[in-house]
């Protein structure tokens, strides 16, 4: 289901996240979840859409940490 707010993401999103990169999820999540209306893996799908969308701007910088890629 849609994420209305950062607030609702998964546990696992908003604790590893920083706050812009929730914001890319949660938008990439949405815009997927809509997308692939109809289809049986439309959530699965839909986050490992988000989860690359995240990856492009973002990368670990160690086991923890999300660091922008364009610092």
């Amino acid at each position: 289901m849609p994420y209305p707010t950062n607030f609702d993401l998964p546990a696992s999103v908003r604790g590893h996240l920083p706050d812009h990169a929730q914001d890319i999820y949660r938008e990439a999540f949405n815009h997927a979840y809509a997308a692939h209306a109809g289809e049986a893996d439309r959530e699965q799908r839909s986050h490992m859409i988000a989860w690359a969308a995240v990856k492009r701007r973002y990368e670990k910088a160690d086991d923890r940490q999300w660091v922008s890629r364009h610092t």
